[in-house]
């Protein structure tokens, strides 16, 4: 995998060959910051990324300037390796080990983005219990998005907040793909549906701005 923006720009990570990962794609990836990048000032927001696996977008979030990335992972050899590169690149990543679930329900932090990959061998209803407990708690902040990475077949439509609408991310090769939001003036993209490659970026949830907006 690499870094494809921002200071580290270019910058290849090699993980352990016996991690559990499945590295987010560099189409899936910029597809997602073509869309952040035009709602957001990155060196002003707060990042929660669920199921981190290698730290692949905890990365790319710190090399485009994001100051307080949480990485939560239960594999100990994935929080072992982000802890260590984000030492070696200096980046400001807090890692957690713990079950992405036990974390939503304890956490008192609230988050600008959160971005969740789940193993696609969960069932559909965990993929939509994150956006429940996600909302129920109120952990993305006002004019926050969340987003959910998922495998092409899986339809999302009934996750809390869905709303099918321009700015949602397509891949290549399936039909659908879903965002949730609480406004429908908020995470609006005039592009429409950006290609991703095999797997959809789905689900992002957004809450109201004070206009509207997601600055």
């Amino acid at each position: 995998m690499r870094i494809i923006s921002g200071q580290h720009k270019g910058r290849k990570i090699s993980a352990p060959k016996q991690l559990p990962i499945r590295p987010t794609t560099d189409m899936a990836k910029e597809a997602l910051f073509n869309i952040i990048n035009n709602q957001y000032y990155l060196d002003e927001i707060s990042v929660l990324d669920l199921f981190s696996g290698s730290g692949n977008i905890s990365y790319e979030f710190a090399s485009r300037g994001v100051n307080a990335i949480t990485a939560v992972e239960i594999h100990a050899g994935c929080t072992q390796f982000i802890s260590e590169m984000a030492e070696k690149l200096d980046m400001p990543i807090e890692v957690i080990k713990s079950d992405v679930f036990a974390y939503l329900q304890k956490t008192p932090k609230k988050f600008n983005i959160i971005f969740a990959d789940p193993p696609y061998a969960l069932p559909m209803e965990e993929f939509q219990q994150i956006a429940q407990m996600a909302f129920q708690k109120e952990l993305v902040l006002e004019g926050g998005i969340l987003v959910i990475e998922h495998e092409k077949h899986m339809d999302l439509s009934e996750t809390p907040n869905f709303r099918a609408a321009a700015g949602c991310v397509r891949s290549r090769r399936t039909a659908d793909c879903c965002r949730c939001a609480n406004d429908p003036g908020s995470f609006s993209d005039p592009r429409g549906c950006l290609p991703v490659g095999e797997d959809s970026l789905a689900a992002a949830a957004a809450r109201p701005g004070h206009d509207g907006n997601l600055a």
